[in-house]
């Protein structure tokens, strides 16, 4: 009894510890209340971020509608300015053209004191013929002095009004001009006496009867001249005011794209800042409701182990109780001590087995924790994961128009494959059947070929054969004929030296005939003994002077050699030397020429990227070079690869690299903005200003693109003014912009 009661003492302690303990922990935890509020500002952050996001977006997207309505617009304003331009640069040259065609040569003629409407330039011209030639000043030996009209004039015939009506003259040719009718057609209308009936085809018909056809053509062509000048200077202030306002619609245009293109990239870093923001005040959001719900979680384990040590308390305060009252009605003996050790001894077992189940509890009470805590984890992860949903939601949609369209293209080839199949087959087929001819062939060919090797090895054997035999036999022959005609001519060389015939040589020179040794051994004995002698040969006098001169000559060879030798060391020297410098100065020169063509390509392309490279070597002398380069929104690739007008614009870019690297006093650039579309070819003109400022190069541009000739100093052509006669015209566009300010 006094075990359980010290037992049921620790319990009862150990609880109101562990009692106090949960109690600190629940005042230690923080308030709920600032985690709160932070999640609420959060979540309005991010709906605040949200909302200012959908709003740049549609800012971004009417934006670029605007700069797309810009673009066409400025498509449509660059065709009616080119067209502007080109308008009045043609009445510009044709009127200038004129003006020299028509300017005055210094005297006084009628023809330049005449203005006739338009269309009666050759009646004017056939009516008063070489009299146009004659002036107004009464000096002259010709000249117009005037006369007045009379009461009694006569009057205009039928269908005919007097050229007067429609010309504007000095009045000293009013009397003239009133008797000269015209008329469409001459119908045979009577003609009083001086008056003439022309057409306005030029034919004239007098009151006398004299009839021309053909009279006055240059006097014509001059009027007409003249009246087509005064047409065009009437035109000009309308063409000129069609080219200012295409330019003004171009620059409006230009700001409205600018103002477009600003908008888009404010709309765009908008909507980059708002999703950044609704980003974080996601992640903050998260955060927040994680750690309310890990407090939550916390505050509610402790809550429950407070409830329970609660309990447990009350059944050790209860269990104290109870110990104290049956240690006070234990009577004091010994009869039962044995059977209280052996009570106690399965109490302190049980008791074991009882702090063996609290420790597992408190162990799944601490997994229960980490459970939760990951639970919660796991929630705020799922609410990530669900903010996320919308951008995957918006992927899926632009992965399904690519799917829909993959799938077209995948049933438009679907029958592609199976023809490809069949062709393959019907091709392995083809070379199977070939491959296993070829190999026949190729057996039969080989077998044939070692026939015929065969063949030839015998035919070989049996030609050196022959041509052993025959070479044997001939030369047979020819010992034999050799040793017959020596034969004969050592007969008579004996005769002639020792006059007796060889036959009787051993007895007059008196030797025995038998020690005589056979033909051969005794012609190859005296062959010896005679090239013995020839070999001693004949005594030179001068060889010691010949020595000198050989020795003379190899010192001086030598020296040559040495010379030579050295010679070719510095030149070998010079050549290493001339490879190095080379090798410095050339990539010295493609540095410089790849970082101005690396700035030219980014101002001419708006972006990207690009440079040079050099290849296959890497010696810089041996190297080849390749252009690498990357235009906005594309992969780098090889300058082969790129698009006609990409290609174009990098070629430009180039160009203009090696001419800032070294400048050349002329430049000519022959159609380069063919493939160029209209904003392109502005970005070339615009380059090319700035190359022209930059550097000292005059640039000669031959082109059809009106865009391109007007922003040109000086443009140079070829017109026809006449038929069938070409001239060479040049317009000074300064000049022009300047007499049209001054206008």
């Amino acid at each position: 009894a006094q075990a359980a009661l010290v037992a049921a003492r620790e319990r009862h302690a150990r609880h109101q510890r562990d009692s106090e303990r949960i109690e600190r922990e629940l005042a230690a935890l923080a308030d709920a209340g600032p985690l709160a509020q932070q999640r609420d500002d959060a979540a309005k952050a991010r709906e605040a971020a949200l909302a200012d996001g959908e709003g740049a977006r549609k800012a971004l997207e009417s934006a670029e509608a605007q700069e797309a309505n810009a673009l066409g617009d400025q498509q449509r304003v660059q065709s009616a300015r080119a067209a502007a331009h080109a308008e009045l640069a043609a009445i510009d040259s044709e009127a200038a053209a004129l003006t020299k065609a028509t300017k005055r040569d210094g005297r006084d003629r009628l023809i330049d004191h005449l203005t006739p409407e338009p269309g009666y330039e050759r009646a004017l011209a056939a009516a008063l013929g070489d009299d146009l030639e004659a002036g107004l000043d009464p000096e002259a030996d010709r000249h117009w002095a005037g006369a007045e009209q009379q009461a009694g004039d006569p009057g205009a015939a039928a269908d005919s009004v007097p050229l007067s009506n429609h010309v504007d003259a000095p009045p000293a040719l009013a009397r003239r001009l009133a008797q000269i009718l015209v008329c469409d057609s001459d119908q045979g209308q009577p003609l009083a006496v001086g008056q003439r009936l022309v057409t306005r085809g030029g034919v004239l018909r007098r009151w006398d009867g004299y009839v021309a056809r053909s009279e006055g053509a240059a006097a014509a062509e001059r009027l007409e001249r003249r009246n087509r000048l005064r047409a065009l200077e009437a035109a000009r202030p309308a063409a000129q005011a069609a080219v200012e306002q295409a330019d003004a619609e171009r620059a409006a245009i230009e700001q409205t794209i600018a103002t477009a293109r600003a908008a888009a990239d404010d709309a765009r870093k908008a909507i980059a800042a708002a999703d950044s923001a609704a980003r974080t005040a996601a992640r903050d959001e998260d955060r927040a409701a994680s750690a309310l719900e890990r407090l939550a979680a916390q505050r509610s384990d402790l809550n429950e182990r407070r409830d329970r040590i609660a309990a447990e308390f009350g059944e050790a305060s209860e269990a104290l109780r109870s110990a104290e009252a049956q240690v006070a009605a234990l009577p004091d003996g010994s009869a039962t001590a044995e059977r209280v050790r052996a009570l106690s001894a399965s109490a302190e077992a049980k008791r074991g087995a009882v702090a063996n189940a609290r420790a597992q509890r408190q162990a799944l009470d601490a997994d229960l924790a980490r459970m939760r805590e990951r639970a919660a984890a796991a929630a705020a992860d799922i609410r990530s994961w669900k903010s996320r949903s919308g951008d995957a939601t918006r992927r899926m949609a632009e992965i399904d128009k690519r799917e829909i369209a993959l799938r077209r293209e995948r049933e438009q080839i679907a029958d592609k494959p199976q023809a490809l199949d069949a062709a393959i087959y019907q091709a392995r087929q083809s070379v199977e059947q070939g491959e296993g001819e070829t190999e026949a062939a190729a057996q039969a060919e080989a077998a044939a070929a070692e026939h015929l090797r065969e063949t030839e090895v015998r035919a070989h054997a049996a030609s050196e054969s022959l041509a052993e035999a025959r070479e044997a036999r001939a030369g047979a022959s020819a010992r034999a004929d050799n040793q017959e005609s020596r034969r004969i001519e050592m007969g008579r060389v004996a005769g002639e030296r020792f006059e007796c015939p060889p036959p009787l040589l051993p007895q007059k020179a008196g030797f025995e005939s038998a020690d005589v040794r056979t033909p051969a051994d005794e012609s190859s004995a005296h062959e010896k003994l005679t090239l013995a002698r020839g070999r001693i040969g004949p005594v030179n006098l001068v060889a010691e002077s010949e020595l000198k001169e050989l020795e003379d000559s190899s010192s001086a060879n030598l020296a040559e050699r040495e010379e030579l030798g050295q010679a070719v060391n510095r030149l070998r020297g010079s050549i290493g030397t001339l490879n190095r410098e080379g090798r410095q100065r050339l990539l010295a020169a493609f540095e410089a020429v790849n970082g101005h063509f690396q700035r030219l390509f980014t101002t001419l392309f708006n972006g990207g990227a690009a440079h040079l490279e050099l290849i296959d070597s890497d010696d810089p002398l041996n190297a080849g070079l390749e252009i690498m380069a990357q235009p906005p929104g594309k992969k780098l690739q090889s300058l082969t690869l790129l698009s006609g007008g990409e290609q174009a614009l990098t070629a430009v870019a180039l160009i203009f690299g090696l001419f800032l690297t070294n400048p050349a006093p002329i430049c000519v650039l022959d159609e380069v903005d063919a493939p160029l579309d209209d904003a392109n070819i502005d970005r070339f003109c615009d380059l090319l200003d700035r190359m022209t400022r930059e550097t000292r190069t005059r640039y000669l541009i031959v082109t059809h693109n009106a865009a391109t000739m007007s922003r040109m100093h000086r443009l140079f052509g070829v017109t026809m003014v006449e038929q069938g006669v070409s001239r060479l015209v040049s317009v000074d566009l300064g000049t022009a912009e300047e007499l049209v300010a001054a206008e």
